[in-house]
């Protein structure tokens, strides 16, 4: 048994269920950020999966034996060992997904139809594998679902009769007979698109991965914080409204199925669909694409973004019937849309040796062929940016009277960063020399 101290309670770690532990401190912003939504997560999973926590301004010998070093550390516990540090999401939905995974086998064992219905009848997509006494496959879909099981539930069945309505026709001979079917929750049912995919091609993690990845999401997938990293790696459109389809079922079907009305007629044309509950990405609509959402406000609200950061929003309200949705596609792949740039005013005197570059003039001064330019990326609150300031004016008033270099900096909190330059943190320095205005070489800077 391990306990652990958190304001003077003993917290027990038995040996028979997977456990979640926060080593957290008092002080720390992003400590307090999480706090609301690892209670949320630990009232749902109660019963099922234990979470805990330590504050280590209180317990700082604890939490250095667990190697926390930055804050907030968060690590799984099964059958009271460490098994690892969390590498899940950080909101209450996406921990309670993410823990679930951890408890119970790799792959859920189905006998009867009723299991299987209980099973696939889920918020999330279900992957289940069929397979026939004495099948070779079924070694390979545990060892897949063992693999992949953070990411997506899996069960299988040897049951011969339990598959049928989902197996081939005619059926597949031979010992090593099988059919794996991922079943889309039903929540997301609809006429346009089938609720389950076959997979009938030899089982392996790298096929089933594919597969997963090709069938989860269907036409129009619910983009939620935990999975838009994954959706965002196409062209996409995605409409924002009042989507809840724990509390809201019929109002989150209703615009969805005029979402893939549409969407049925263009999707094969290179552009991915979504839709998105509007207040879960208010501060992106606001900050991204200079969105307002009103509580008071039902009809969605679309955008398109593309892997290039292009970035579109649809000014026409939204209409019942689709038609403006039609309209603002048409528009989009005729290329008269008027791209959305998040920026600051081009300021009108800018002679000081460190010029100010907006997102509307960074292309004019930066790529001019004939000069090289360093760009500083910063954010008006960060400490470090301020710390670096008088050390980058000096730089740039020693360099000034050089006339093929430009020192400047841009308000990356401001202003949409052009592609090409990954900017995660501040400070957050760039060189762009002649020549290779398309390959900006990174500046690595140490505090």
């Amino acid at each position: 048994r391990l306990s652990l101290l958190y304001r003077g309670e003993s917290v027990p770690f038995s040996r028979s269920h997977v456990k979640s532990l926060y080593l957290s401190l008092l002080r720390c912003g992003h400590c307090k950020k999480l706090a609301p939504d690892f209670a949320k997560a630990a009232s749902r999973l109660k019963g099922s999966v234990q979470l805990a926590k330590v504050d280590c301004t209180a317990n700082p010998d604890t939490c250095k034996g667990f190697g926390a070093s930055a804050y907030p550390l968060l690590k799984v516990f099964r059958n009271g060992v460490d098994a690892g540090s969390y590498t899940g999401p950080r909101t209450a939905d996406g921990i309670v997904q993410y823990m679930r995974t951890q408890t119970g086998p790799d792959s859920v064992p189905l006998r009867t139809e009723e299991d299987l219905q209980a099973f696939v009848n889920n918020y999330d997509p279900s992957i289940v594998g069929f397979f026939p006494p004495g099948s070779t496959g079924l070694p390979e879909f545990l060892k897949a679902a063992a693999q992949l099981r953070e990411q997506f539930r899996f069960a299988h069945s040897v049951e011969p009769d339990l598959g049928g309505p989902h197996s081939l026709d005619p059926p597949l001979e031979g010992p090593q007979t099988l059919h794996v079917v991922l079943f889309r929750p039903p929540r997301l049912s609809s006429r346009f698109e089938e609720g389950s995919v076959l997979f009938t091609d030899p089982v392996s993690v790298a096929a089933l991965r594919r597969f997963i990845r090709d069938s989860l999401y269907g036409m129009c997938p619910h983009l939620t914080l935990e999975n838009k990293e994954r959706l965002r790696v196409r062209d996409l459109l995605t409409v924002y409204y009042d989507l809840d389809y724990r509390r809201n079922p019929t109002g989150s079907k209703y615009w969805r199925n005029r979402v893939m009305k549409v969407a049925s007629r263009y999707s094969s044309r290179g552009l991915s669909f979504a839709v998105a509950n509007k207040h879960d990405f208010l501060s992106e609509l606001e900050e991204d694409f200079g969105l307002g959402m009103s509580e008071a406000t039902e009809l969605p609200v679309v955008t398109i973004k593309t892997r290039l950061g292009h970035k579109f929003t649809m000014r026409e309200e939204f209409t019942r019937d689709g038609s403006s949705l039609e309209r603002f596609l048409d528009d989009y792949f005729s290329g008269l849309l008027k791209r959305f740039i998040k920026s600051q005013t081009v300021p009108e005197i800018n002679n000081s040796p460190v010029k100010v570059l907006v997102a509307e003039s960074f292309e004019e001064v930066v790529n001019q062929p004939e000069k090289d330019v360093l760009v500083q990326f910063f954010s008006p609150r960060c400490p470090h940016c301020k710390k670096l300031t008088p050390v980058y004016t000096e730089l740039a008033e020693q360099l000034y009277l050089d006339p093929n270099l430009i020192i400047a900096e841009m308000d990356a909190t401001a202003n949409d960063v052009p592609l090409g330059y990954d900017v995660q943190g501040f400070p957050t320095i760039y060189f762009a020399p002649v020549g290779k205005k398309d390959q900006p070489i990174r500046y690595e800077v140490t505090h």
